[in-house]
């Protein structure tokens, strides 16, 4: 005879999972939008409500943008290092021609980044993808102190080799070469085991950045990454931008046999600003390898090379977990909404938040004549899908939507205001980039700087096709069924 409590097991294991939904589902309503944007609570919420179980693990695991005490701690130092240095470092000189609203949108950037917006620095823009590898071997290769490297993604392959054998042989030379690359971005590339065994046999100092180790006790929500992009040499030049060290294919054999190949923008610069770029690179060694880097603000260059801009103002604008006021969404919504003529976006993941959104269509609504530039097909399913759903608000705005041809991925990430802004650096335009990996950014100002990076917008549209609302209403339900599943999991932050 089977007993009571054995016959009835599973009508108390049925009614134990009813509770615990329910528990988790009411727990949930007080829990998850403390802290979040509107949007974001509301996604989570939908997901706990629908599958609670499966959902609050998805939370647990997915739902924090903290990346540890000891980090933070250690973030916060670095922070208020900066902050220290960069304290008696001038603003603009009296007298700039620069627009009232780019002094405000510095102080803004000065008040969330502890960087100073600094006069006479140089910039040449480089969108060639080997010439921008080589240009910063060469750079390497005249190096005589120190080096920092920091980059999201990092392989040494064919392309990048020049890189890399200027490396090596800057360390035979007695130059301290530094290198930070994200543990997870780098290991999802084919050779990426036999970089680390290369590497190993060198001199170059190097960590992967944001470690998932669990048997060290390094781990963290796994989609928080270091996504910054940036070489120092000597104090003296410096190159950032939205270029990763691998060959354009990304090493993958699908790629190649579609043809695809990423299109970048880096940017050379020489001045004060390098030095900003540089304490970036301080802080996250610091947070990384536990050693205090030290950066000292330089003067301008005493010469100009051939084809650069001079004498431009550029401010250095880091953002990410470690900064909780999202610096670089903040820059981005001020300055879009002062434009006054024109607006030229070039985001390869366009997933805007409510405020970015509203600031882009708003500018389009009064008046200012706003394009932007994404890749026809992207490189990232469900982040494709999720951008495409913003499509027809933007292009019923009166947005200008661009498609650079496939089987090309525009992976530059840049925009300018007008004649008087332009912005270059790591940071895409979407949730991500706003709130989840760490990211650089580059304010530049005057007309000069503007027009050399107008030039590159102008050559994406040569190349670009337009989309039109009615081609857009006329794809398939089941299209924009996908689009709208992604836009919801893009808010899941």
């Amino acid at each position: 005879m089977i007993p009571d409590w054995v016959s009835s097991a599973p009508t108390l294991i049925a009614v134990a999972v009813v509770l615990a939904g329910l528990s988790l589902r009411i727990a949930a309503l007080g829990i998850i939008p403390g802290g979040r944007r509107p949007a974001t609570g509301m996604a989570w919420l939908l997901v706990i409500l629908f599958t609670p179980i499966f959902g609050f693990l998805m939370f647990l695991l997915f739902g924090s943008t903290t990346v540890g005490r000891k980090r933070s701690a250690q973030q916060r130092r670095a922070n208020e290092m900066i902050a220290a240095a960069a304290e008696d470092v001038p603003e603009l000189r009296e007298g700039s021609a620069l627009p009232a609203y780019v002094h405000s949108v510095a102080a803004l950037n000065r008040n969330l980044g502890a960087l100073p917006i600094t006069d006479d620095n140089q910039v040449d823009f480089l969108p060639d993808y080997s010439a921008s590898i080589n240009a910063m071997a060469d750079a390497v290769a005249e190096a005589h102190d120190y080096v920092y490297f920091e980059f999201y993604i990092t392989a040494w392959d064919d392309v990048t080799a020049p890189l890399f054998d200027a490396l090596v042989a800057a360390t035979e030379r007695g130059v301290s070469v530094r290198m930070l690359f994200d543990h997870l971005g780098s290991r999802g590339i084919p050779g990426y085991k036999e970089m680390t065994k290369k590497l190993d046999a060198t001199a170059i100092q190097w960590h992967p950045m944001l470690p998932i180790q669990p048997l060290k006790r390094r781990f963290r929500r796994p989609d928080l990454r270091n996504h910054r992009k940036l070489l120092v040499v000597d104090g003296e030049i410096g190159f950032m931008g939205s270029q990763n060290i691998t060959e354009p294919g990304y090493n993958k054999p699908k790629n190649h046999a579609l043809g695809r190949e990423w299109v970048e923008l880096m940017c050379r610069l020489r001045g004060p600003v390098v030095t900003s770029l540089e304490a970036v690179f301080a802080t996250d060694w610091y947070t990384e390898a536990g050693e205090v880097l030290s950066a000292h603000f330089v003067a301008a260059p005493e010469h100009t090379p051939a084809g650069v801009v001079t004498g431009v103002p550029g401010q250095i604008v880091p953002s990410g977990p470690g900064f909780v006021t999202e610096n670089n969404l903040r820059m981005f919504t001020s300055l879009i909404y002062s434009a006054r003529e024109r607006i030229s976006l070039t985001s390869p993941y366009f997933v805007p938040d409510e405020s970015l959104l509203y600031a882009v269509t708003t500018a389009a609504q009064r008046g200012i004549d706003i394009e932007l530039f994404v890749s026809e097909l992207s490189d990232q399913f469900m982040v494709g899908h999720a951008q495409a759903s913003y499509y027809r608000a933007l292009l019923e705005a009166g947005v200008k939507i661009y498609l650079y041809p496939a089987p090309y991925i525009l992976h530059s990430k840049h925009f300018s205001i007008d004649d008087d802004v332009a912005v270059i650096g790591s940071s895409n335009m979407d949730m991500r980039s706003f709130a989840l990996n760490y990211e650089i950014s580059l304010m530049l100002a005057g007309p000069e700087v503007v027009a050399a990076i107008r030039a590159i917008e102008d050559s994406y549209r040569a190349k670009s096709r337009e989309l039109t609302l009615e081609e857009w209403a006329g794809r398939p339900a089941g299209k924009k069924y996908v689009d709208n599943v992604m836009r919801l999991t893009a808010a899941l932050q």
